[in-house]
């Protein structure tokens, strides 16, 4: 397979260098430094349209795309989900304030987590249209708000496993932290019209970056199943997560298809509510790095360059500070050289970052042309799931991050700087 196709849709080789949206990435690297982000505004597009021509064309009723927040989320991002009228799904008030600076309106606000403070819950009351309660505990606190413009769903623990290549990526099955049992789930409803709740939707999520659709439909009929005992009726929501996976690594293309992942849930929920006699609800996906992960890139600089035995290191100056996803949990990524990208590929390298850590990787075994101290590598697929996990580990500093569209750049999160670091301490 191609590995410009794990790039985003704008990318070309001009002058044997990478551009995306017209942008020479070298010229970007000297401007703004390394390590640095990409974010392709056409490829962001694309992928939310995507997803919502085929909910268009494969449900009867309303139905939405909800961006996750966890992906990554900043204020132009914020801003941006406004421009396809997604959904966008904020775990805490931090989210919750960033959704609100980028202008999305409180009804297209939901929230999401598995042990909300109260801070999160008071963010949640004030801003969000919907809260997706977790655990019977957070509903008797719930209950003490009032809730004039916020309803609530109940979160599904449906006890059946989607396939991803780490557990750690698996939220759906019996001995998950998310979620309630179909008895605690019941016994909620029950709590809600006791106290009068507004209780409005069921939500279930089996995991994140799966290919296979076929065990969400068990899922749903049991979460169908629930909403028939409960009685819903009228407007009613429901959503069966997300998570719907996407090629890291040209071994893997090419992307799953969308519109056949759409299709079968869309299928599933009109099927399913057909034989029970209940009304279409608001159908809402969260496809989650599916919509995001393909718009970013990250840009590093080569610093050294080792032969240990039949092992070549290449050491960047970004690694698991940015990007701890082969740290967490063994994520496969790819690359190319900025500079003749297309160049003959001589042997295998492994590319590893400056932090004190063993687990310090980015990718291993890759064939790539002869790299050198001071070359530019590019990391496709790299808009999800990393600056939002990236810290400050050994004094790093988070990168910028730039948005290219119509061939214009503009940064959208400064580069942190060492005063940053010093900012947040106090003396003795």
């Amino acid at each position: 397979m191609n590995r410009l196709d794990l790039f985003p849709r704008t990318t070309t080789i001009e002058q044997d260098s990478l551009t995306i949206a017209g942008q020479n990435l070298a010229s970007l690297a000297s401007r703004f430094l390394t390590p640095l982000y990409l974010y392709d505004r056409s490829t962001l597009d694309f992928s939310a349209k995507t997803y919502t021509d085929a909910l268009s064309a494969n449900y009867p009723a309303a139905a939405h795309i909800t961006y996750a927040g966890k992906a990554f989320l900043c204020t132009a991002i914020a801003q941006w989900t406004q421009s396809h009228d997604l959904f966008v799904d904020c775990t805490g008030e931090g989210e919750i304030a960033i959704a609100v600076a980028g202008n999305v309106p409180r009804e297209r606000i939901l929230v999401h987590g598995v042990n909300k403070s109260d801070a999160d819950l008071k963010a949640a009351v004030t801003h969000a249209a919907t809260i997706v309660v977790d655990n019977l505990h957070e509903l008797s606190r719930i209950a003490k708000y009032e809730l004039h413009n916020t309803s609530l769903w109940l979160r599904l623990l449906p006890g059946v496993t989607v396939t991803t290549h780490h557990t750690h990526t698996q939220t759906g099955h019996h001995e998950s932290k998310f979620g309630m049992t179909r008895e605690e789930l019941l016994e909620a409803a029950a709590f809600c019209m006791e106290h009068h709740l507004p209780l409005k939707g069921i939500h279930f999520h089996q995991g994140s970056n799966f290919r296979d659709p076929e065990p969400l439909l068990p899922a749903i009929e049991m979460a169908l199943d629930i909403a028939k005992e409960i009685g819903f009726s009228g407007e009613w929501h429901f959503c069966p997560g997300g998570g719907w996976g996407v090629a890291y690594h040209e071994d893997e293309l090419p992307h799953p298809s969308i519109e056949n992942y759409v299709r079968g849930i869309a299928e599933a929920v009109v099927e399913g509510c057909r034989m029970r006699g209940l009304e279409l609800p608001h159908l809402h996906l969260e496809p989650g790095r599916s919509i995001v992960a393909q718009a970013g890139v990250a840009v590093y600089r080569v610093g050294v360059v080792k032969r240990h035995g039949d092992k070549i290191w290449v050491l960047v100056d970004g690694g698991m500070a940015d990007n701890s996803r082969y740290a967490m949990y063994g994520a496969r990524y790819s690359c190319l050289p900025v500079s003749s990208p297309g160049g003959e590929r001589s042997g295998k390298v492994s590319i590893a970052g400056p932090f004190c850590e063993s687990g310090d990787i980015l990718l291993e075994d890759l064939p790539m042309p002869l790299i050198q101290t001071g070359d530019l590598l590019a990391v496709p697929m790299s808009g999800a799931y990393q600056l939002s996990m990236a810290s400050n580990y050994n004094g790093a500093r988070k990168p910028a991050v730039l948005w290219l569209e119509n061939e214009g750049v503009r940064v959208i999160q400064q580069r942190e700087g060492i005063a940053n670091l010093l900012q947040r301490d106090e003396t003795l």
